[in-house]
């Protein structure tokens, strides 16, 4: 996909060139929104607004990231929803249904080719992964995610949460020790190249 045509013609007014770009970013956006949230159905919800709103505000983007610009709006769409969802004491270290029953192993975790055991595994790790992520404040567990977990580079989290450059190696930095003390206490969970020991969450 040509992306900067895609974003040319949905600018005019293309709503089919609009519809590949979802196409192309969706996951990645619905992702985001749930390692910010902790809640499936609410990521789900902040994702759609997300489109909704770079919909309606594309003849804003002026070129660059179109990945940063996207995710700066999926990430002020979490933080008002995360803002307004803090009532509550706890969050669900598992995704939940519409029926709001637990799914112990999500679609979108799934992957065909591996062994029963293989996917408990991982699924344990995701739970514990979020676990620690829903510790941290929503600004620090915002870096973590474009950074380590969605592999942004760190100009593009910063034009994603509109913070200085430094300001976003600094909140990454102090999310990754605050992180790696978390996750040591479900070391048997971690593979070698997932240790949090010398660099972030991958």
């Amino acid at each position: 996909m040509d992306e900067l045509k895609m974003i040319e013609y949905a600018q005019s007014g293309d709503l089919d060139a609009f519809n590949r770009l979802v196409l192309e970013y969706q996951d990645m956006a619905y992702n985001v929104a749930y390692r910010l949230m902790g809640d499936a159905a609410a990521a789900e919800d902040v994702t759609q607004e997300a489109f909704i709103s770079a919909y309606r505000r594309l003849d804003s983007f002026r070129g660059g990231s179109f990945k940063a610009w996207l995710l700066r709006i999926v990430t002020n769409a979490a933080y008002d929803e995360v803002r307004r969802l803090n009532r509550r004491p706890t969050v669900a270290l598992e995704p939940e249904g519409e029926d709001g029953e637990e799914i112990e192993s999500p679609a979108w975790l799934e992957d065909p080719h591996e062994s029963p055991e293989e996917a408990a595994l991982r699924t344990e790790l995701n739970a514990a992964i979020q676990g620690c992520l829903d510790g941290l404040e929503v600004e620090f567990r915002t870096v973590v995610v474009l950074v380590d977990i969605q592999g942004l580079d760190y100009r593009e989290a910063a034009a994603s949460v509109q913070s200085p450059l430094g300001t976003v190696k600094s909140r990454l930095a102090r999310a990754r020790l605050r992180l790696q003390d978390c996750l040591r206490g479900f070391g048997e969970l971690l593979p070698p190249d997932l240790r949090y020991e010398s660099k972030g969450l991958t």
